[in-house]
């Protein structure tokens, strides 16, 4: 390149820099404006001139960050003029349990994707700061689940893994929706069931009843078992329930317990 056109182009370069930040007004407010250096106040779109992935991060995973603020409500320096181009997140995020914590990027690596949670490592305190009914949940019905970490199961946020990852089912039928159904997750050992659960669902844990419910011949082998042990897991109702008294009052009186002629349940004596 010639000397005159060298010298040209220079010249024009120096002269953009001083309007790019020297000859644009200087942004005064924000958090720590008056502590730092002023950065020219740009649009958001100048930024991406340069910072080309940044502004294709947020837009696509940005959340909060995309919506509510720009470029320089956070990055209100910028080097030369500041050293300080990487914000405290704290200058934004107070006031909650899980905005105390330190380390923030150790899970939000990337401000520009903030709820692309990197969960390393075993974690569960930095989970329950907002996940507090979770946590309530499995220290009020303690189980083996308390005694693994939030991200042994959860391995990626907002992920719910199979519960055949870990436990064989109870029959070959089950799907995961069916497990919760009897086995709420953060509390499994509450069981729960609907009035159509299946007896084999039951029966995988209580083989011995079932085995022996199935080869009984009384008008009980008709029934399921939730017909007889609802609303709550072992709950056992009393025969009465169903049956009455039929028996006068004398021979109940001296044979209070039904079973002394009966049997149990699942093995009815006629």
């Amino acid at each position: 390149m010639e000397p005159t056109k060298a010298k040209h182009r220079l010249t024009l370069l120096l002269l953009l820099a001083a309007l790019l930040f020297g000859g644009v007004p200087l942004l005064q407010g924000g958090a720590g404006a008056q502590d730092s250096p002023a950065v020219p106040a740009l649009s958001d779109n100048q930024c991406a001139n340069c910072h080309t992935s940044e502004p294709a991060a947020i837009a696509a995973r940005g959340g909060l960050h995309r919506d509510a603020v720009g470029c320089q409500d956070c990055h209100q320096e910028h080097p030369p003029q500041g050293a300080a181009a990487i914000p405290s997140c704290g200058a934004c995020h107070a006031g909650e349990p899980h905005y105390q914590l330190e380390n923030c990027s150790s899970c939000h690596a990337n401000a520009h994707a903030p709820l692309d949670l990197d969960m390393e490592g075993d974690i569960t305190g930095p989970c329950l700061t907002c996940h507090e009914e979770q946590g309530r949940e499995m220290e009020r019905h303690p189980s083996m689940h308390g005694e693994v970490s939030c991200t042994f199961c959860h391995a990626d946020h907002k992920q719910v893994p199979s519960c055949m990852d870990c436990h064989a089912k109870h029959e070959e039928s089950m799907t995961l929706e069916d497990c919760n159904s009897c086995h709420p997750a953060h509390q499994p050992l509450e069981v729960t069931y609907g009035k159509q659960t299946p007896d084999p669902y039951c029966g995988a844990c209580h083989d011995q009843a079932f085995n022996v419910l199935s080869m009984n011949t009384s008008k009980h082998h008709d029934l399921s078992c939730v017909h007889c042990h609802r609303d709550q897991h072992k709950t056992i109702p009393p025969c009465f329930a169903c049956h009455g008294k039929p028996h006068p009052d004398e021979m109940l009186e001296k044979f209070n317990d039904c079973g002394d002629c009966h049997g149990t349940a699942h093995d009815m004596r006629r």
